[in-house]
C-alpha cells in the first residue's frame, strides 16, 4: 500500500513529487529545505535557521503520516558547504536527542531555492 502524505504544517511540493509516502511500515520523506510553510519563502538567519526549519518541516510530515522523529531510522543531509557541518550538527542534535538515526552527510553543488541544506528521512510507521 502506498499513501501520499500531505500536511499544511510543511511546505507543499514545489515540483511533481510527494512530500511524503507511507508504505504501511515505512515513511519516506522528500528532502526538506528551510521553507516556511505559511509564507512559502526561505527563512532568514543562515544555515542554523534553515536547518531548524527543515527539521521542523520533516517532523510535521512524519507526524502527518502517524510517525515521528523518534521513529526515524535513516537521514541524509545535503549541504551546500561542508564548512557548515558543525553548525548543522548542533541543530540536528536538538531534534534527535536519544538514539539518533543512521545518517549520511554530503556536500552538493546547489540545492532548490538556493538553500544551504536539505534533509530527507526514512522512518518506521
Amino acid at each position: 500500500m502506498k499513501k501520499v502524505i500531505k500536511t499544511p504544517n510543511a511546505p507543499a511540493a514545489i515540483g511533481p513529487y510527494s512530500v511524503g509516502i507511507s508504505t504501511g511500515t515505512l515513511v519516506f520523506t522528500a528532502g526538506q529545505i528551510g521553507l516556511d510553510p505559511k509564507t512559502g519563502l526561505m527563512v532568514e538567519g543562515g544555515v542554523e535557521a534553515e536547518a531548524r526549519q527543515a527539521l521542523t518541516n520533516l517532523k510535521a510530515i512524519l507526524e502527518a503520516a502517524g510517525s515521528g522523529l523518534e521513529k526515524v531510522v535513516k537521514t541524509t543531509v545535503f549541504l551546500k558547504d561542508m564548512a557548515d557541518f558543525a553548525r548543522v550538527n548542533a541543530i540536528y542534535a536538538e531534534f534527535f536527542v536519544e538514539n539518533p538515526p543512521a545518517r549520511s552527510a554530503v556536500a552538493v553543488a546547489a540545492l532548490p531555492k538556493n538553500a544551504l541544506l536539505e534533509v530527507e528521512s526514512i522512518a518506521l510507521q
